[in-house]
């Protein structure tokens, strides 16, 4: 059984940096698609950033560009999102998912499988 947990969110100052991760068990095949989402209060979650495995193809968000950064250690199916010059409008909960085998990777939710619960990212002006 696939299960992903996510961590590292928490609250910073506008301006700041943060690294979020996700730890992913159960995954016995490959290759496969690991993305982060987000979703604000009273809004759509978006997509942020997906990799596949082996880093070979990664896709982003328009916002995500540029101040994002996402990585995974397939060794052990870890996953990271390293997130710069936070805006008070990344404000969200922040959510990890992996696809079942797949070669292409988007930021489309559709594509996902398996998701966790989320970690909160504040972001104080």
């Amino acid at each position: 059984q696939v299960q992903v947990v996510e961590s590292g969110g928490g609250s910073v100052q506008a301006g700041g940096s943060l690294r979020l991760s996700c730890a992913a068990s159960g995954v016995t095949y490959g290759p496969n698609c690991m993305g982060w989402f987000r979703q604000a209060p009273g809004k759509e979650r978006e997509g942020v950033a997906a990799i596949r495995t082996g880093a070979a193809h990664t896709a982003y968000g328009d916002f995500a560009q540029g101040r994002f950064t996402i990585s995974r250690d397939d060794a052990t199916n870890t996953l990271y999102l390293q997130m710069n010059d936070l805006k008070p409008e990344d404000t969200a909960m922040y959510y990890c998912a992996i696809s079942r085998g797949r070669w292409w990777c988007s930021v489309r939710e559709d594509d996902y499988a398996y998701w966790g619960q989320g970690t909160q990212v504040t972001v104080a002006s």
